[in-house]
């Protein structure tokens, strides 16, 4: 049944195509909400429960913008840029105070810049107005962790640079012959880790002086949620 589904999208597809009042390119300035994104505190760590231990970041926002370029009747490539910024609060620092150990509330989070490489293929329900697209492709993507408490810093020492893949729906409203209103559905998990490091080992927090248990640390961050994107398209 799926083969044959997907022969009528081929055959039909150059008939139906060939209605579309679309310009070779299109910029789109967009507004992306992503629902979920994990750090991974001990990424390293042997105990299997420390390991798998995460903190979880929700409701992310965040803008991006795409260039997609019209290849033939029935294929887009899109290339697209997003920044990323999300932290909370949460107990994740264990410290030393009076002679014992205690966890403290930290600010976690994180910084993602994805690059994306799109193609996209004209579904064969399309209009003149509404424009449907589904498409994937790879991204390229460079990360680092963000971590504020007390009066010290961190800066990332080493980083791994992600690649992955990603699958996307989207559909055009348009409104004139140059511009439209696109909403975009993407699913993809990008996951990097970081190598960071403390500018000091003893820390004042709340008046009290702490003193760090690790200068270094290790963290694995995981953008796992779906991505819901909303855009300004102008067709040029």
């Amino acid at each position: 049944m799926k083969k044959k589904l997907f022969l009528l999208v081929i055959l039909f597809t150059p008939f139906l195509s060939a209605q579309y009042n679309i310009e070779k390119f299109s910029l789109g300035i967009s507004g992306v909400y992503t629902t979920s994104a994990k750090i991974f505190l001990n990424p390293n760590s042997s105990d299997e429960v420390l390991r798998n231990n995460f903190f979880p970041l929700e409701d992310i926002l965040n803008p991006a913008i795409d260039i997609r370029y019209r290849f033939n009747e029935n294929v887009l490539f899109g290339l697209s840029t997003e920044y990323l910024k999300k932290s909370a609060f949460g107990s994740n620092l264990t410290v030393f105070s009076d002679g014992v150990t205690v966890n403290i509330n930290v600010e976690d989070g994180f910084i993602l810049v994805p690059v994306e490489l799109s193609a996209y293929y004209f579904l064969p329900f399309s209009t003149e107005q509404f424009i449907f697209l589904m498409g994937g492709g790879i991204g390229y993507y460079y990360g680092e962790q963000v971590r504020n408490f007390g009066d010290a810093e961190i800066s990332n020492l080493e980083r791994s640079f992600a690649y992955g893949v990603h699958v996307a729906l989207s559909t055009d409203y348009a409104v004139r012959d140059f511009f439209s209103v696109r909403f975009e559905l993407k699913f993809r998990d990008p996951q990097f880790s970081v190598k960071s490091e403390y500018n000091k080992t003893e820390v004042t927090y709340n008046g009290t002086t702490l003193i760090l248990s690790q200068k270094s640390f290790e963290s694995k961050i995981n953008v796992d949620g779906i991505s819901f994107l909303l855009a300004l398209v102008f067709h040029l």
